[in-house]
């Protein structure tokens, strides 16, 4: 699919670090709360609650602290804050257009956090809307291989999605891909291709730029990137897209 970012694929290899230090046990259990609250609280019944406990497993996420987020969500164990998803939008170095999710009980800390993340490297937080239009709202469904492209293909056009890419999963160059779709139709894409034998190893509906910021400059590389690492660093973000890219070798050194 055109625009598609590397950064996915950046993030993918960094949710192992980061599920060490903990980080992501915080967001998929904000995920868990507000789906379980925003619909009923069992995962037979609830797609986006059996996707977060999912994603949950998949971060090796203990089964209670899974429970007790369900039970929180519930209301079963007190209120834990008015969690309510925000988007923002801003610029990076480089003009590279970025849309942040949010879950947060608290928009003004968010937004100052998201602020001072911005102006410290090199970029700025703008208005809602100013760079949404950059980009395209799609379903993704995460495969992991042996990918045969004509079974992915029978299977993809089953399902009502629109593409797959083949794609890198992991830093040992695992084959999967990623097929898309139009965003209503995530629940329906994910149970296809699960009845058609493939691991899927990721359900979500991601911001696909329609098209992208080559980056080329080493210092403009190193700042963006430093960005982008501080603004998943925060507590309240869920999710950062942007519509960049850069060569293999550019990103390796600035990841450095």
């Amino acid at each position: 699919m055109a625009g598609h970012s590397k950064w996915a694929n950046i993030k993918r290899q960094k949710a192992k670090v980061d599920a060490i230090k903990g980080k992501v046990f915080t967001k998929i259990s904000r995920q868990i709360i507000v789906a379980a609250r925003s619909r009923i609280p069992d995962p037979a019944g609830n797609f986006q609650l059996r996707t977060a406990i999912e994603k949950a497993r998949a971060a090796g996420i203990p089964n209670e602290n899974i429970e007790r987020a369900i039970a929180k969500g519930a209301g079963k164990l007190g209120a834990e804050g008015n969690l309510e998803a925000i988007r923002y939008e801003g610029y990076g170095p480089g003009g590279v257009a970025i849309i942040v999710e949010a879950l947060t009980d608290n928009r003004n800390r968010t937004a100052a956090d998201l602020r001072a993340a911005f102006n410290k490297r090199g970029g700025n937080l703008g208005e809602t809307g100013c760079v949404s239009w950059m980009f395209n709202q799609k379903a993704v469904c995460t495969v992991r291989g042996p990918i045969d492209e004509e079974h992915l293909l029978e299977a993809s056009l089953e399902a009502g999605a629109e593409s797959y890419e083949l794609t890198q999963l992991d830093e040992d160059e695992s084959e999967g891909a990623e097929v898309f779709a139009e965003p209503e139709n995530l629940e329906k894409l994910s149970q296809v291709l699960k009845e058609k034998g493939y691991s899927v190893i990721n359900s979500e509906v991601r911001w696909i730029p329609k098209n992208t910021v080559q980056i080329s400059d080493p210092e403009q590389a190193r700042s963006l990137l430093k960005l982008m690492d501080a603004l998943e660093d925060l507590e309240d973000v869920q999710n950062v897209t942007a519509n960049f890219e850069m060569a293999d070798e550019l990103m390796s050194l600035s990841m450095a």
